[in-house]
């Protein structure tokens, strides 16, 4: 199973399986990365225009690339639901309670694309040569790249905590249960709640009777 930088397990062998799209994919099945940040790796950009920006992974022409293989490769979650319990996120409005569903990373960049990131904003500039030529990126001793999937916090605990793995067929548990049911409650309580004119209405009515 693949590891925190701490070495607590994340809940998974092979994180690429889990990857929907890289965060820089557009709909069109472009690379956003190389037409708004070039300055960050010339070379990477210019392989992409000479292809019309089409991602090397998804698109038929350019290189063969798996996700694992591009370097500026990104996927982070904006999920609203537990990927392994399915709970949704109740989030009470105007309240600064704890999520109920968190990022839960299955890889992290490594350390020179997190100064990188740091000091530019973007990921690690990649080898010329590698970028250039468009050849796949060398196999590294594992994933190096910034992969996460939504987790409520009581999966995110099991996950770290013990040998839970993502994949799991698990259901919320009972602690889970209690607080979306407790925030569903008050989510209706202010759904509920009468506007200021409409309760004057009321009162007048009464006084007339």
């Amino acid at each position: 199973m693949e590891k925190t930088p701490k070495g607590t397990g994340v809940g998974v062998d092979d994180p690429y399986e889990h990857v929907d799209v890289c965060d820089h994919l557009t709909s069109e099945g472009t690379c956003r990365y190389a037409f708004e940040h070039p300055q960050h790796d010339p070379a990477f950009a210019r392989a992409r225009r000479r292809d019309d920006l089409a991602c090397p992974v998804v698109a038929d022409v350019g290189p063969d690339w798996d996700w694992r293989d591009c370097p500026h490769f990104r996927s982070t979650t904006s999920g609203r639901e537990c990927a392994r319990c399915g709970l949704e996120e109740r989030r009470m409005a105007h309240d600064d309670e704890r999520p109920l569903v968190e990022e839960h990373h299955l890889s992290y960049a490594d350390d020179a694309a997190r100064r990188a990131a740091d000091a530019t904003g973007a990921p690690l500039e990649t080898d010329d040569e590698a970028s250039e030529g468009g050849d796949v990126a060398e196999e590294s001793d594992g994933p190096s790249h910034e992969i996460t999937v939504a987790l409520c916090r009581w999966c995110h605990s099991k996950v770290h905590d013990s040998w839970a793995r993502i994949t799991d067929d698990a259901n919320p548990s009972a602690a889970a249960l209690a607080v979306a049911e407790d925030r569903r409650s008050r989510e209706l309580d202010e759904t509920g709640f009468a506007a200021a004119s409409e309760r004057y209405d009321r009162d007048d009515e009464g006084d007339d009777s």
